[in-house]
């Protein structure tokens, strides 16, 4: 088993890294590690390469190395303090009553839940001290910041079907079809996860698709428009395959039955 989770690990560390690659070379924070106009960060570009160094070293640590539970676990603290100070006021502000302006603050979510699921997928390095002991109590938590996201997800391809149907690629007939079977699969999963019914089932399955979705999707869609918002839909391509890589690591840590 930890030799498949090592890839898991593998696929969530290199979306860090290509998230905190692609702002190092825009010289800016993209939509889902900071939201536009933020006080303070949004015009600062040395924080820019500050926060994107500080997710490059932990991503690198994560993907390559064995001993990063608690880089892990400092990179999901990292991601859920810009969620809190920066993501919530933003939203709040601006997109309170319109749940698709909530994407990128739920993505950002997803990935701190990401770390800590990769930590708690990690044995200790020795005996922790007093700071990894407070940090370790979040990994439990882990699975369900990154299932919020996607029942938000799910929930969103019924409200906003015209784009999801934009989405699905000109060649795949019934795109309408598809986009609410998405949903259907994104609610179940994510109900699983946060519920714990069937959960190995659940994120198994939730990893696949996503998966699928990186290859059929994502990538099409970045090679076709790599400029475009910064280049976000090349990020969109490493979000898919770190939440490929987190789904897959909670599948992994669910009991069978007989444990």
């Amino acid at each position: 088993m930890e030799k498949y989770n090592r890839i898991w690990r593998l696929f969530y560390g290199i979306a860090i890294i290509g998230i905190a690659i692609q702002q190092m070379v825009i010289c800016h924070f993209m939509p889902v590690i900071v939201p536009p106009a933020a006080p303070l960060l949004s015009n600062c570009k040395a924080c820019v390469f500050i926060v994107s160094i500080l997710l490059l070293i932990g991503g690198t640590c994560i993907a390559f190395t064995k001993k990063s539970r608690t880089k892990a676990l400092l990179t999901g603290v990292l991601l859920l303090l810009l969620f809190v100070v920066f993501h919530l006021p933003y939203q709040v502000q601006h997109n309170l009553h319109f749940l698709a302006g909530w994407s990128d603050a739920l993505k950002i979510l997803a990935l701190s839940g990401g770390a800590f699921v990769v930590a708690g997928s990690l044995t200790n390095e020795g005996i922790p001290n007093k700071l990894t002991s407070i940090l370790e109590k979040l990994i439990p938590l882990g699975r369900f910041f990154f299932a919020i996201d996607i029942l938000m997800a799910g929930i969103m391809h019924f409200m906003y079907m015209p784009f999801v149907v934009m989405l699905v690629p000109a060649w795949v007939p019934w795109p309408a079809f598809w986009g609410y079977l998405a949903g259907v699969a994104l609610i179940a999963a994510s109900l699983g996860i946060i519920l714990n019914i069937q959960l190995k089932l659940a994120a198994n399955l939730l990893g696949g698709i996503i998966l699928i979705w990186l290859i059929t999707l994502h990538i099409p869609r970045a090679i076709a428009d790599p400029l475009t918002g910064n280049g976000n839909e090349i990020v969109s391509v490493f979000e898919a395959l770190g939440f490929s890589g987190i789904a897959f690591l909670i599948g992994a840590s669910a009991r069978s039955p007989k444990e």
